[in-house]
């Protein structure tokens, strides 16, 4: 079949950060743009003589030394000599990422960045935007056949995963995730969760538990309302918009007339430096999910902020528990991630939680250990595990030394793990199955309501200071392995 394609554009050369970034935003612009309009024309009965065909930008690098400045930065160089690339797309929403990453790319090595089209069609349904969608409806004849679609079967997670091995010849990765695997997630966040990816802040917290949901939104409200410094706005699902008061305090669009199965919560600060917040609901499946889908907006950290079963006699209901390590029996990222790789406690996110917890409770020392175990957390797939043979589990759990057990926390850090994403896990005892106290109405103390109450604050808290930290600092060194991609 014929193609029908827009003129290609020649690479180009560039030892500009923005000036790449320009052209590879005119590339995206461009295409999309043709592949629309091609849609458009079909949808008004005008007949279409081939197959529309449009590529992704792409950005390349190419060096011949092993010769790079001295830099405190995890990323931003490439570990060998060669050719290093990757396409691109969303370049708007990616903007300040992107501009970033080239920066220092020629700071390390010096020479150019060039930028030209790729290889790889985009597809119709990730050329139009993901909160407005293609309507397809009336056509006869199948949009495969006119237009490029989704090519799931080359889309996956090989570079993240560190299994990719480049046939000879072929460029190194320059970053994590593809043009295709990135538009993939973009359209599932907004289906899950109901809001543009444009609203993602760079800090997010998930949640088992719609407690802290209703929490963040209450306390979010009245920021915008008192005029807070640090946030201009409060984004709902159906990307209902509250502005900050003093910003004029204007209320823009509706909210969704039904929650999505993910909801999220946008407190937004300029730079993306605010606080997202995501109820995943139960489960590891869940939290795989939403991990996947928000690790290809590159946050800076993210937290398991949730409740959990408490192990061992001496926690009482509402005793916080710091994860530090994890039992990891979800399953759900077996053939990601092999459960001989250790998924490390983060200095840094552990210190801002401590931190957090002291600010927060005003307690100290042993004060504040008389509310807080650090240990390992044990997360299982199986909801009702308590009905399994109780020797078992019992040996089992004691022979890890878990303190606490969820459905989450351990498929959150690996994924953080796995997407070089720092994360961190605080949760609250909400029962004790093996010491006969249940998730059952009437059980929970005046202390277990303080506790909780408080908890959301302490995970806003250890967000606040995470964002403080620089980037050297955040972004550790135990998230990279030995031959890494350039970007963050």
């Amino acid at each position: 079949m014929k193609l029908i394609s827009p003129t290609a554009l020649p690479a180009k050369s560039f030892t500009t950060p923005t000036k790449a970034w320009e052209y590879a935003h005119e590339i995206y612009e461009r295409n999309t743009a043709f592949i629309l309009q091609q849609f458009k024309a079909l949808t008004t009965g005008k007949n279409q003589q081939g197959k529309v065909r449009a590529f992704y930008p792409k950005v390349s690098v190419d060096i011949t030394s092993y010769l790079k400045s001295a830099t405190s930065l995890p990323y931003g160089f490439l570990h060998s000599p060669g050719l290093y690339s990757t396409t691109l797309t969303a370049t708007d929403l990616f903007k300040a990422y992107l501009i970033d990453q080239f920066t220092l790319v020629l700071k390390n090595h010096g020479g150019t960045i060039e930028v030209g089209e790729s290889d790889t069609p985009i597809p119709l349904h990730y050329a139009a935007s993901s909160a407005n969608g293609i309507d397809a409806s009336g056509l006869e004849v199948p949009l495969r056949d006119l237009f490029d679609a989704p090519d799931l079967g080359n889309t996956d997670d090989e570079i993240s995963n560190g299994t990719l091995i480049p046939e000879d010849g072929d460029p190194h990765p320059l970053a994590a995730f593809t043009a295709p695997r990135i538009d993939y997630s973009l359209n599932r966040l907004n289906h899950y969760t109901a809001t543009n990816a444009e609203h993602f802040q760079n800090f997010v917290i998930f949640t088992n538990y719609q407690f802290y949901i209703d929490e963040f939104c209450d306390l979010a409200k009245q920021y915008m309302a008192d005029g807070h410094a640090d946030y201009d706005s409060f984004i709902e699902p159906g990307n209902l918009t509250t502005n900050n008061q003093r910003l004029g305090g204007k209320i823009e669009g509706s909210a969704s007339k039904k929650l999505p199965q993910m909801p999220a919560y946008h407190l937004t600060a300029p730079g993306r430096r605010g606080i997202t917040m995501i109820n995943i609901g139960v489960g590891p499946s869940n939290a795989k999910t939403a991990t996947d889908h928000v690790a290809v907006l590159r946050p800076h950290s993210w937290l398991m902020l949730g409740h959990c079963a408490g192990l061992r006699n001496s926690q009482q209901l509402g005793d916080y528990v710091l994860g530090h390590a994890y039992m990891r029996e979800d399953h759900v990222l077996d053939s990601d991630l092999p459960l001989s790789v250790p998924i490390p406690a983060l200095a840094e996110v552990q210190v801002a939680l401590e931190d957090a917890i002291t600010d927060v409770t005003k307690l100290k020392g042993i004060e504040r250990k008389r509310i807080m175990r650090t240990g390992t957390i044990a997360t299982l797939d199986n909801r009702n595990w308590e009905l399994w043979n109780q020797k078992e589990v019992i040996r089992r759990l004691s022979q890890s030394r878990a303190i606490a057990l969820d459905m989450e926390s351990a498929t959150i850090a690996a994924n953080g793990f796995r997407f070089r994403i720092p994360y961190g896990t605080l949760l609250c005892v909400s029962d004790k199955p093996l010491h006969g106290e249940l998730k059952l109405p009437g059980m929970a103390s005046n202390f277990y309501r303080t506790q909780v109450n408080q908890h959301l604050h302490i995970g806003l808290r250890a967000m606040e200071i995470l964002r403080e930290q620089p980037a050297e600092r955040l972004h550790s060194r135990k998230l990279r392995s030995f031959a890494e991609t350039a970007f963050q």
